[in-house]
């Protein structure tokens, strides 16, 4: 697929560079473009652009910036992203320091970002992803074999199962949680996936969902 990313940190840079040796074709989208030039360097086949045209690019977007810029951010693409699927890999995470390890978010238990996503940009098919795990294992992550497993809502089954089979090429078991509201669970996963890091410097683990045979 041709796979827009909106996004230059180490979300987007990790993502780009995993979906490009999976044979996708990449393009990320930056405001400030100098700060990637030793990236390019090193990944040429990754293209690096304004936002417009590589929404314009896109037959799949990916949002990977800031909670906090997430609604602002996108606003600026989606003029050119009616009717894609664009996976939301974004967290609601206040500038706040952590308390006793514990992430602070800026939304409510009965709110989540990607339900703000989805109300501010009704044309888009919006799938929540990539939000509940660290970037470092995003890509053919190595747990014994055993293949972890990625939360995802949204509202549009077709675009979920789009996503749901780009997860399976990079080594990962979708689990279909839902509407769009569900991010108001799968978003926490975030601030519980961070406690052991924050706590006790340990980022080597993902989330398995086991059911009975």
């Amino acid at each position: 697929m041709k796979i827009g990313i909106i996004g230059s940190g180490d979300v987007a840079r990790t993502l780009a560079t995993g979906l490009v040796k999976h044979g996708h074709e990449v393009r990320l989208a930056t405001r400030e473009p100098g700060k990637l030039k030793d990236f390019q360097k090193t990944n040429p086949m990754i293209t690096i652009g304004d936002t417009e045209s590589v929404a314009n690019f896109a037959e799949l977007a990916i949002l990977a910036v800031k909670g906090t810029v997430a609604v602002e951010a996108f606003g600026h693409a989606a003029p050119w992203l009616v009717n894609c699927v664009v996976i939301d890999t974004t967290n609601p995470i206040a500038d706040l320091p952590p308390e006793n390890g514990v992430l602070a978010y800026f939304t409510g238990g009965d709110d989540s970002l990607g339900e703000r996503l989805q109300d501010e940009f009704p044309e888009v098919h919006f799938v929540k992803a990539f939000n509940s795990v660290g970037h470092q294992h995003f890509i053919n992550p190595d747990f014994g074999g055993v293949k972890p497993t990625m939360f995802i809502a949204g509202n549009e089954q077709a675009a979920k199962e789009t996503v749901a089979g780009l997860l399976d090429q990079l080594g990962w078991e979708a689990a279909d949680m839902g509407m769009i509201e569900s991010s108001r669970a799968i978003e926490p996963l975030c601030q519980l996936w961070c406690l052991p890091g924050i706590l006790n410097g340990r980022w080597d683990h993902v989330f398995k969902l086991l059911r009975k045979s």
